[in-house]
């Protein structure tokens, strides 16, 4: 009876093991997760502090202490979300545009009522 019960665990056992990933793999991936976060916040933060952002979000009454405060805050998945959008808004206001036209000015109206409403749902 106990030969049979520790048979039947034994392959349980050595199959859990071969299917462990290894602690330098787990620590790669939570390295690279953490990266790509802070990359994420960095990118949404960097758009909030240009110009063009502060003179929308003013003549839209939204209120950016809150949004970097937000950002600072944001799990993963919604700051994925938040960052590919800053990055559309980035790329529409590289090479030194001097206006901003009605379709980024969508955009940056989007981001920043994403943000506030990411925090108002927390």
């Amino acid at each position: 009876m106990v030969l049979l019960c520790s048979l039947a665990v034994a392959p349980g056992a050595s199959a859990q093991a071969s299917h462990a990933a290894p602690p330098s793999a787990i620590d790669a991936a939570l390295q690279q997760h953490v990266a790509a976060s802070d990359a994420d916040r960095q990118a949404v933060l960097q758009l909030l502090e240009r110009e063009e952002i502060k003179a929308v979000a003013g003549s839209a009454g939204i209120d950016l202490k809150k949004a970097f405060d937000g950002v600072a805050t944001m799990n993963a998945t919604d700051l994925a979300q938040v960052a590919a959008q800053a990055r559309q808004v980035e790329q529409s206001l590289a090479g030194g545009q001097s206006r901003i036209t009605i379709s980024t000015t969508l955009l940056i109206i989007g981001l920043l009522l994403l943000i506030v409403l990411i925090l108002a749902l927390k």
